[in-house]
């Protein structure tokens, strides 16, 4: 007797996995088939300094610089908790620990800059992988979370489930703050305009997501978040030196 499955069975069970690869953020899903295949690309083209600087945009350092302060100005002190989503290579790891004495997590879905982010930080400092649209941590554990250049690269579906749990495990009374695109700042314009033209030419590499103010004030009042700040590119303070909008958030 044959011990083949029934191509009906076959097939369930391939839409199972499926699913579940969805869920736990596989290659099947966008950000992480981008991302990944970016890194790939940058790694067997530049040296790998060059090319985990440029898998985060850029100005490894200077950007490092500017993060850290962006905390700070936000509230960020000597013995808080900071969950960095989406901390790529570890730039802002690696100025952090010059700058402020935190209990530091760093989440990323693409090994390879993971590994490298150890490298940057001190051994203190906490790396885990997670391609999840969960976070592996408990309720109310940081006082701080920031998310550079994150939420630009997802559907605002996946953004606010990030959101939610952000929600779930800063304490009241802590902050969020992330970095977004949006249509009023000229700078961004042309992004999307370069996204348009990349479209046109089918060579599109990732999403560039845009979200309005307005959009950020409902999801807090839907979500237990208060605005504190919006700071636009060009506006007074570090915030408007980081090339994207920054949202700072309170928790109630």
């Amino acid at each position: 007797m044959s011990n083949r499955l029934p191509d009906t069975v076959r097939r369930m069970r391939g839409m199972a996995r499926y699913a579940l690869l969805r869920l736990s953020g596989d290659d099947r899903t966008h950000y992480t088939r981008d991302y990944r295949r970016l890194v790939q690309s940058l790694i067997a083209q530049y040296p790998l300094d060059e090319a985990m600087s440029r898998a985060v945009g850029g100005l490894y350092a200077e950007m490092g610089q500017l993060q850290t302060q962006v905390l700070i100005d936000a509230g960020l002190a000597d013995g808080d908790r900071l969950l960095d989503l989406g901390c790529g290579s570890g730039r802002l790891a690696n100025t952090l620990k010059d700058r402020v004495a935190v209990e530091y997590l760093g989440l990323d879905i693409i090994p390879e800059l993971l590994a490298y982010a150890r490298t940057r930080a001190p051994p203190s400092y906490r790396f885990v992988l997670n391609t999840k649209l969960t976070l592996p941590v408990t309720d109310e554990r940081f006082d701080m979370a920031c998310a550079f250049s994150v939420f630009t690269h997802l559907q605002h579906e996946e953004t606010f489930l990030y959101l939610s749990e952000l929600a779930r495990v800063i304490r009241p009374g802590g902050r969020l703050v992330f970095s977004f695109l949006e249509f009023r700042a000229p700078e961004h314009w042309l992004v999307f305009r370069n996204a348009v033209h990349a479209v046109s030419e089918s060579r599109r590499v990732h999403l560039d997501m845009f979200i309005e103010r307005s959009v950020i004030d409902l999801w807090c009042s839907q979500l237990g978040f208060e605005r504190e700040q919006f700071v636009g590119p060009g506006d007074a303070g570090v915030g408007g030196s980081l090339g994207q909008s920054v949202a700072i958030l309170r928790r109630t």
